[in-house]
């Protein structure tokens, strides 16, 4: 197939990573944003479909990340995956998330609509970030208070590092023969909260603790941080689920998509732990 791939959200956390993937398999992705920066970024946002025939012009495959700041997905991305067909895209590689199946909400309604509609198709969805601890929600307590906050009490994740989703979306980009079917990801072990921080604390010289909340406390918790009260309730009732063992597995998915084996949480912890320095000691921050 030819190697002409479009990564939509290419400055985003798995897609700038899709992208240096596939740099180093020697293909140069387009990458969409809302706003470009440069000669070679293409406009592109899900809302203003009108942006799309020409984000698509050339292209034979996609790396799908769903709009961030509308649930809708069923109602928004459909038809602008239309458009892409119809431009001659073939091919499509789906970010989408161990909890959610075809038909589900969401990236869900995505799902459904390349199992039915896409020639060519590979759904991902992978399970929490461990990028969580090192770039998002969990860094700052981290750094700030030797502490990870949530209401996931003993319940384990098979966190994976999403240089490891990136690596299996190059793969399916590329790919041969299209998979047509999905994969869940997941690391190599399934860990609680309280076991990540352990790993973490062993590489960084500092206790961090794992603080479990109650769902109402760390819904709570988000909604003082400025979250709408019922995104903040939503996502407190994932920790729940976890808590009850909904993420409690491990598959097989990247080695079967890349050949290789997934990201150990302390090799991880081991590469990123400068992120968790101290404030005052951030290497970044000294004059």
């Amino acid at each position: 197939m030819s190697t002409q791939i479009l990564v939509i959200g290419g400055k985003g956390k798995t897609g700038r990573l899709v992208t240096r993937e596939l740099a180093s398999r020697g293909v140069k992705a387009k990458i969409t944003t809302r706003s470009p920066s440069r000669d070679d970024d293409v406009a592109f946002d899900w809302q203003d479909p009108r942006t799309a025939d020409a984000a698509f012009d050339g292209v034979d495959a996609v790396y799908i990340v769903a709009p961030t700041n509308n649930s809708d997905h069923g109602t928004i991305v459909p038809p602008v995956l239309e458009v892409a067909r119809k431009r001659g895209v073939r091919r499509f590689v789906l970010l989408s998330a161990s909890s959610l199946e075809a038909g589900g909400p969401m990236m869900g309604q995505i799902h459904s609509y390349l199992q039915k509609e896409a020639p060519e198709w590979t759904v991902l969805r992978p399970t929490w970030f461990m990028q969580n601890f090192s770039e998002q929600q969990h860094l700052e307590t981290i750094r700030n208070e030797n502490a990870i906050y949530s209401a996931t009490g003993g319940g384990r994740v098979g966190f994976i590092d999403a240089a490891d989703i990136a690596k299996a979306a190059a793969s399916a980009l590329l790919a041969e023969t299209s998979w047509n079917r999905d994969f869940i990801l997941t690391g190599p072990e399934a860990l609680s909260y309280a076991d990540f921080a352990k790993k973490i604390s062993d590489v960084i010289g500092r206790t961090i603790k794992h603080v479990n909340l109650t769902t109402a406390e760390l819904a709570e918790r988000y909604a003082r941080a400025g979250l709408d009260e019922a995104y903040a309730s939503i996502l407190a009732k994932m920790d729940e689920r976890i808590s009850e063992g909904s993420e409690d597995r491990l598959s097989d998915g990247v080695f079967a998509l890349t050949g290789r084996s997934p990201t150990a949480a302390a090799d991880f912890a081991k590469a990123h732990k400068d992120a968790w320095a101290h404030p005052a000691h951030d290497p970044q921050l000294q004059p």
